[in-house]
């Protein structure tokens, strides 16, 4: 999926079901391959994710499944704020 990096900025994150995960603050670029690898997010949905510090998350590019207004990534099939207490 190409996109130009800067459409990326500011655009609101949900999930495939609908869950509102946040909003991209920084594009994480991997310079070997000249791809986008993550997405630092702010304004994190706390009911997802245990956001520590407060400073936000980075997820995966290869989360993402859809850019255009917003962004649009795979629903999260169990609560990422449980998973990270239970393993």
């Amino acid at each position: 999926m190409n996109v130009d990096i800067a459409s990326l900025l500011d655009q609101d994150i949900y999930t495939q079901m609908g869950v509102f995960v946040g909003r991209v603050e920084d594009a994480v670029l991997d310079p070997e391959n000249g791809v986008v690898s993550g997405l630092a997010i702010r304004e994190v949905n706390r009911d997802i994710f245990d956001q520590r510090g407060g400073k936000g998350i980075i997820i995966p590019y290869r989360w993402v499944v859809a850019v255009a207004d917003i962004i649009i990534i795979r629903h999260l099939t169990r609560n990422a704020k449980n998973q990270r207490e239970i393993g």
